[in-house]
This record gives C-alpha cells, structure tokens and sequence, in this order.
C-alpha cells in the first residue's frame, strides 16, 4: 500500500496546538539539561530515571545518568539504550541496528524480535538474568513489557559471556538483557491518553535505600479500542475486534549492598483479555473480519542470589515459577465462517540455575552453569496429547581479561526429554522422546586505541522444537530434530570526541529449519525440518552529540544490509529467493534536541521492500515503508514533586504500510502522558 499525506483532523490539531502553547508559555526553572549523556554507550539517559537509582531529584536538575562505568566484559552489547518510560519494548528495539520487530497493529497486536534473520525463537529475553520462556509456542510477546520497571535494555548480536550468567544466556542466539531498575525511596504516577480509545494508568513506588532491604511496587493499566481507519481495496474501513483491557501489577523486594549478597524476589501477575481482528481479505458482505478473542491469566515468582564468597570464588542461584492461562474462542454466532473454537490451556513452568566463577588469576577466571526446567501444558482439545518437558542446560566457559584484549570461549549441553500421550490402536500409551544438542561459541575482544575497538566471535545455537511444533492435535509431528544456526560476526567501532562509527558484517547458516506445510485443509498442518538459509549482512551506525550553548544535541543513523536466501534445494523453483519478511536494506534516522527542561526528539524508521513467502512474486510483496514519530517532553518544578509532560505523535506524515501481510497498521495517533515523580 502506498504511503500519502492526509490532514490532521481538526479537533486533534487544535489539541495538539493548544498543548504546545501551553508549553511554550511555561518558564523554565533550571540551567541544567534535561537529558545526560555519557560514552561508550551513546545512549539518551533520561534524568527522570534518575530519581530510580539515586532517589529523588533535588529541587534543581542536576546532569545525572544511570548508565554505569564500563566493565570488564568480553564483548561489550551491540547496542544498549536508557528508554524514555513512555516508550513500548517494541519501540526500543525497533531502533536498534539489525531488529526487525514483526508487528500485527495496535496496542493488543503481536509484537516479536528478530535479530540477524535469525528467527525470534532464537532471540532470548532475560529479565533480571533469567530467560522469559514460552515453551508453548516460542513467542515473546513484546506487547507485554513497559518501560516503568526498566533501568536499560541491552542487545547481544553474538555471544554473551558474562560472570555468574545462567547455562541458558550462553545457548541463545541472540539475547535482549532487561535490567530491572532499583527506585531506593521515591516514586512516579503517570496518566496516558490518546487516539485508538487508549487509555493507560501506571504507577511505580519504592521505599527503602539500596543497602538496605527494600520495597517495589508497579502497576499498569491499559486499555485500548484498537479502532482505526484503513484502506480496503477500494474503500476506507475501521479496524474492529482489535481493543485489549490488560492489568500487570509487580511486586520486588530486595537488597543490594548486603556485604557480599545482592538479591531479589519479584511477584509479577499479569491479565489480559483482547480480540484479533486477523487478516484482511474479501469476505462475503455481512460477516465481520474476525470475532476471536483471547483471555490470559499469568502469574510469575522468580528471584536471583548472588554472592562473592571472596576474591577467587563466588556463585548465583535463580528460581523462577509461571503459570500460564489462555482460553481461545472463536465465537462461531457471531462469525458463522469461523471453525468453533473453545480452547483453554494451562502451561507451568519451573526453573533452577546455579552459576559458579572460579578466578584463576589475574587475568584468567572460568564459570560453571547448570540450568533445569520442567515444562507442562495441559489442554482440552480433542486429542492434546499432554506434554512434559524436562530440560538440561549446561555450560562450561573460560575466560581471559585485560585492559586491552579480552577473549572467551565456552561450551555447553542441552537435553530435553518429553513425555506425552500418544493415541494407539489398544487406547492411550505414554510415549518419551528425547533431543539433545552441543553449542560453542568463542570470541575476542581487542583495543588497539583509545579511538578504536575490535572484536569477532563464533558461535552455534539450536532451537528446540515448541510444544505447537511437536504435540498440536491438527498440526504436530513428534520426530522433528532442533533448528540449528551458525554464527559467525565481526565488529569495529570508531569514536573521537563524542561521534562513534561503527561497522559489523555477519554471517549465518540457520540449519533444519521448521516450516509449516499445509495438508489437505488449511487448517491442517504437517511440521517439517528442510530448509537452509544463508543470512549475509552488516550492520552500521554512526551516532554522535555535541554541546552548544545551552542545548546539547544528540544524532544517529543506523542502516542494515541483510542478504537471507533460501538455499534448500538447488533444484527448487524458491533456491536463491529472499526469506519471508526480511528486508535487504533497513534502517532509522534519530535526532534529539534539549534545551534546559526541554527536550525534542524526531525518529525516522526506513524499511525497504520484503516478501511474505518464499516465494518471491509480485503477490507476496509487501511494499517499502517509512514512519516518522515526534516526541516533545517538558518538565516542571513545583515546591512537593516533579511533573512532567510528554506529547507523542506517531506516523505524523499518516503513512498506510504493512509490517505483516494483510494487517494494517495505524496512521496518524497520538498520546498525551502527565507523571508525577517524587
């Protein structure tokens, strides 16, 4: 679909108006800047995230940043950002060089991670270390997560190794690392409204010191009609049965400082209950798009310790338990072309990890980590064969730190024994299978410079197969093998005086590829492993900030190269075609402008051309696209707290584009947020 301009309808642009001279008309009460900075990690640090790790903010804003001193790791993230807290997971990584985040439209919609055509299922997400699991299908959904719990998000291209990491952050692919922030005393209240009926409450309050034991509540509210205009063909429809109502409330207590101890233990309870408009495509007049809808009730306890037991030995334990509700309903009466569909699952998940770092030296040190898992999903549909999923995850890693080379290597095992019902002649038997794989990976890490910083790695990961792959009733096949990639990058990045370059090609192999091939029913699927893709890329990005005056002045571009050919089968009429949904050529244009309590930020984001199969003829094309959003954030300083204003306007130019074939996304909207920090 094409991209064109439209006017802004008049009760919103008078709105928008009468919110900038409301601004405008303010005075500001510091000198300071809004925003700080600091390098290596050239990222925008809000100082309203100051107030979560330093306590609150003095009655003058003093230049603080919550990005902290490098550290001696081998391979520092590709990318690491201190968001805005009004900004979606999904907005963050969408900006990151290399991302694509698949998105199905509005605030309920799907949002998944893709890093390096690799595939979201081998894209790990760690909150607080531990891997955000769903053993059911293998989707993060990133819609889930808001920025008001956050303190950075960092991204890993290639290999992670840091010191007492789980078994688990070694075997990924790619891993997006989510660092729980610690508020100390203080806290924040917020309010956001905008276009799409959105409506979003939050909160965040903390009592107590680090050093000390303390005390975190959040909760999150939103809901949102998921109404908006679209072209069909030849007319203009509103998006329907796309609203979602969804409460996330989370609970920390922890301590930091305890001589050697640091820990934590969060309850974290999350309900949604949302519709899927599903594709558009020409129906009969009369029948709605889509009437699904989709309930969730999940409740998470994880928690970490760590202790340094002295200079040469220390060891982190983590635990987590979810329990996982999803009913599904097609509601067949009021979509008569829909299959009746009356689902409820239940997924349970437990997980045990004990890490261990032995220094050995001063400049050598190894870590030993075992993870367990134990994984069920119970369902109601004809013939759910019940699955049990046990896992093993070990890895042995080693070592070697310097203040100008720094290498690691590491190997590690992953086992998985399920167990689940199989329909026989003679009635139901107890079935075991059993997957296993090897994973190694190595890197090194050189600075030549100060100016300059290099470093390569190698590595092999393998995706287990999800319960949807292995055990649906329509759709299973129970003797499929794991996915397995191979990786292999380098990374060079150039920084002089506030300004970096940097520059990463890759290559991947991604191996035994599981696709989905359709029987006699569309609604009948057979799961099979064929397929390799070749995934040649670079990466690059340029960014940079300067001081003028009284305003301080942050740019950056990124562009990605990704070349993912289907080399299956030489002989095949797809050999050499483009995978689905990855763009050659992508990228972002940001500029941020702060002046005392003001800040400005413009992002541009570029996607050029891609194909939903492999398929690569003009019906499966999806069409170029760009988005341009603004932000617009100005703060305040009453005698009792902090207030601060944030106006979003996204898709100014009301762009009409497709991330997914056949969803379509918004055009213009925009939302209004008012916080209260203290």
């Amino acid at each position: 679909m094409g991209c064109y301009r439209r006017r802004v309808p008049r009760p919103l642009r008078n709105l928008v108006i009468r919110t900038l001279l409301a601004l405008l008309l303010a005075i500001p009460c510091a000198n300071r800047p809004l925003f700080a900075y600091e390098h290596p990690v050239l990222a925008i640090s809000c100082a309203k995230q100051a107030v979560f790790a330093h306590g609150p903010l003095a009655d003058t804003l003093e230049t603080a940043t919550v990005v902290a001193a490098k550290v001696l790791e081998p391979i520092p993230p590709a990318e690491s950002a201190v968001p805005l807290v009004d900004w979606s997971l999904a907005d963050v990584l969408s900006r990151f060089t290399g991302v694509q985040v698949k998105d199905y439209g509005g605030a309920g919609g799907l949002k998944t991670v893709n890093v390096r055509s690799l595939g979201s299922e081998h894209v790990g997400i760690f909150m607080d270390g531990i891997q955000i699991e769903n053993a059911q299908n293998m989707q993060v959904d990133l819609g889930r997560f808001s920025m008001d719990g956050l303190r950075r998000v960092s991204l890993y291209s290639g290999v992670v190794s840091k010191r007492l990491q789980t078994a688990a952050a070694y075997s990924a692919g790619a891993a997006v690392q989510l660092e729980p922030v610690h508020i100390g005393s203080g806290g924040r209240a917020s309010f956001k409204g905008g276009t799409l009926g959105t409506v979003n409450p939050s909160f965040l309050l903390g009592t107590g010191e680090p050093g000390r034991f303390a005390v975190q509540v959040s909760g999150d509210f939103l809901y949102s009609s998921g109404r908006y205009r679209y072209p069909c063909f030849d007319t203009t429809l509103v998006r329907e049965n796309g609203d979602i109502r969804a409460l996330k409330l989370q609970a920390s207590i922890y301590g930091l400082g305890f001589g050697p101890d640091d820990w934590r233990i969060t309850l974290h309870t999350y309900g949604s209950e949302r519709g899927f408009p599903g594709p558009v495509i020409r129906r009969a007049m009369g029948f709605p798009f889509s009437a699904e809808r989709q309930t969730d009730q999940d409740i998470l306890v994880q928690g970490h310790w760590t202790r340094e037991w002295n200079s040469f030995y220390g060891t982190s334990l983590r635990a987590k338990y979810a329990n996982n509700y999803t009913h599904y309903n097609t509601h067949p009466e009021k979509n008569p072309m829909a299959l009746p569909y009356d689902l409820h699952y239940r997924q349970q998940s437990g997980f045990l990890s004990l890490s261990q770092s032995f220094t050995l030296g001063r400049h050598w040190s190894a870590d030993l980590a075992t993870d367990l898992h134990r994984n069920t999903l119970d369902g109601d549909s004809g013939g759910f064969v019940k699955p049990r999923r046990t896992t093993v995850n070990s890895a042995l890693a080693a070592r070697f730190i310097s203040q100008r080379f720094r290498a690691s290597a590491s190997l590690s095992h992953i086992g998985a024994w399920d167990t689940f019902d199989n329909r026989t002649p003679g009635g139901w038997s107890r079935d075991n299978a059993f997957r296993g794989a090897w994973m190694h990976s190595a890197s090194v890490y050189w600075i030549p410079s100060t100016a300059f910083e290099v470093d390569a790695f190698l590595k092999r990961s393998y995706r287990l197969p999800s319960f949807n792959d292995l055990y649906y009733t329509l759709m299973g096949n129970s003797a499929l093998v794991p996915e397995m990639a191979r990786q292999a990058g380098v990374d060079a990045r150039f920084h002089r005086k506030g300004w970096e370059l940097r520059l990463s090609p890759y290559f991947n192999r991604v191996e035994n590829k599981i696709v989905a091939i359709p029987t006699s029913s569309q609604f009948r699927w057979t799961m099979l492993n064929i397929g390799i893709a070749d995934i040649t890329g670079l990466d690059a990005r340029v960014s940079g900030f300067f001081e003028t005056g009284r305003c301080w002045i942050w740019l950056k571009g990124r562009y990605s190269y990704q070349q993912a050919l289907d080399h299956s089968d030489p002989g095949g009429s797809n050999y050499g075609n483009q995978i689905p949904y990855i763009p050659r050529h992508s990228g972002s244009i940001d500029a941020s402008l702060s002046h005392e309590l003001w800040l400005v930020s413009w992002s541009t984001v570029l996607t050029g051309g891609r194909w939903s199969r492999t398929a690569n003829t003009p019906d499966y094309y999806i069409a170029p696209w760009s988005v341009t959003d603004l932000s617009i954030i100005r703060r305040f300083h009453p005698d009792i707290c902090d207030v601060e204003l944030s106006l979003n306007l996204r898709n100014i130019f009301n762009c009409r584009y497709q991330i997914v074939q056949s969803y379509p996304m918004p055009g213009f909207n925009s939302d209004l947020t008012v916080s209260v920090l203290w």
